[in-house]
């Protein structure tokens, strides 16, 4: 068990760091010139990170896997959304595939 000191210093450095990083951007930006390139390589591992985040919540619920229901609905909101419709359509039509799949019991 962690203890409640541990928990607030984490906590307390976490923030700090934060706030250092987000502050050292507009800071250090105008200091630093970055290549082109570089400058593509961090958007595109920017997407990659969003992407793994987003497929692991997809497809895994803690250890286990999550299911049917659950990959079908985020690919049918990943279609809606890559086709470029409204955002509250994306997400309706999402949790109403996953909810639609465990009604008729698909897991």
């Amino acid at each position: 068990m962690i203890s409640t000191t541990t928990l607030v210093v984490a906590t307390c450095a976490l923030a700090v760091g934060t706030y250092a990083a987000r502050f050292a951007g507009p800071v250090l930006r105008a200091r630093i010139q970055l290549s082109p390139q570089f400058e593509m390589i961090l958007a595109t591992a920017a997407v990659v990170m969003l992407l793994s985040l987003a497929v692991t919540s997809a497809l895994f619920e803690g250890h286990d896997l999550a299911g049917v229901a659950r990959p079908v609905g985020v690919a049918v909101g990943g279609v809606l959304a890559w086709r470029k419709a409204p955002f509250a359509l994306v997400v309706i039509a999402a949790a109403a595939t996953a909810a639609g799949l465990r009604y008729l019991g698909v897991a």
